[in-house]
C-alpha cells in the first residue's frame, strides 16, 4: 500500500531517535548525545519556534494539508506550551530534550496526539533554527529599541528641567569652558539616536523569512502563511 505523505512523515519521525539520526541504527554515544544537544541554551527560544510554528500550521491549512480541526487542535496546544512555559518556573527544567525543536514538537504530540507530527510537514529542523533566530533578534532589537525610546525621553525631559544650568566642559581631562547642562544631555540623545538608526538597519535586514529552504533546496509543496 502506498503511504500518503502524513504517513511517510510520521512513520519517519517515528522511526528515528534523533530527528538527524535516519541514516543511523543504533544510539549515539551518550557522550556525544550530550555534547551535540543545544537545549541548555537555545530554550530561550522558545517563544520564536512556538511563533513561527503556528504561522506553519497556518500555511499546512492553506495547502490543504492540514484541515482547519487540526489546525486549531495544533494552535491551542502550542499555545498550551507557551502558557506553561510562562507560568510554570521549572516546566522547562523537567524536560530532557536535545533541543527546542524537539522539545516543543514532543509536548505538542503528548498534548494532541499524532497531529502534532503533521507540523513538520515541509519543514526542516534547519529552518526552524533560521527562522528562530530571526524571530529571536527581531524581538530583541525591538525591545532595545523601546529602551532605547525611554532613553532619549528621559535625557530631553531632564535638558526641559534644567534649561539654565550652566556645566563646565572638559577636553584632555581638564576644564575647558562653561557648557549648557541640557546641550551636554542632548549630545548623549544625538548618540543613542545613531544607536536607534542602526538597530533599525538591522532588523530590516533581520526581518526575512528563510522558511522553505528545507534541509538543503527547498521543498516541493507550495506553503505561503497568511
Amino acid at each position: 500500500m502506498r503511504l500518503g505523505i502524513h504517513e511517510f512523515i510520521q512513520g519517519e519521525i517515528r522511526s528515528q531517535v534523533k530527528l538527524w539520526g535516519g541514516r543511523f541504527t543504533g544510539e549515539a554515544d551518550a557522550e556525544f548525545a550530550r555534547f551535540n544537544a543545544s537545549f541548555g541554551f537555545d530554550r530561550r527560544l522558545l517563544e520564536a519556534d512556538i511563533e513561527g510554528s503556528l504561522a506553519q500550521a497556518e500555511a499546512l491549512q492553506a495547502a490543504g494539508i492540514l484541515s482547519a480541526a487540526e489546525t486549531q487542535s495544533i494552535s491551542a496546544g502550542l499555545n498550551e506550551i507557551l502558557r506553561r512555559a510562562r507560568e510554570q518556573a521549572a516546566y522547562l527544567d523537567s524536560r530532557d530534550a536535545e533541543d527546542v525543536h524537539s522539545f516543543v514538537e514532543a509536548e505538542l504530540v503528548a498534548l494532541i496526539g499524532d497531529a502534532g507530527y503533521k507540523l513538520h510537514t515541509g519543514r526542516s529542523r534547519n529552518d526552524q533554527v533560521a527562522t528562530d533566530l530571526r524571530l529571536f533578534l527581531r524581538g530583541e532589537i525591538d525591545r532595545t529599541l523601546e529602551f532605547l525610546r525611554d532613553c532619549e525621553r528621559a535625557l530631553i525631559e531632564l535638558a526641559e528641567a534644567n534649561r539654565d544650568a550652566v556645566i563646565p566642559g572638559y577636553t584632555h581631562m581638564q576644564r575647558a569652558q562653561p557648557v549648557l547642562f541640557a546641550h551636554y544631555l542632548l549630545a548623549y540623545f544625538e548618540m543613542f539616536q545613531r544607536d536607534r538608526e542602526r538597530f533599525i538597519d538591522v532588523r530590516r535586514r533581520v526581518n526575512r523569512l528563510p522558511l522553505g529552504a528545507g534541509a538543503l533546496a527547498g521543498t516541493a509543496l507550495r506553503l505561503t502563511a497568511r
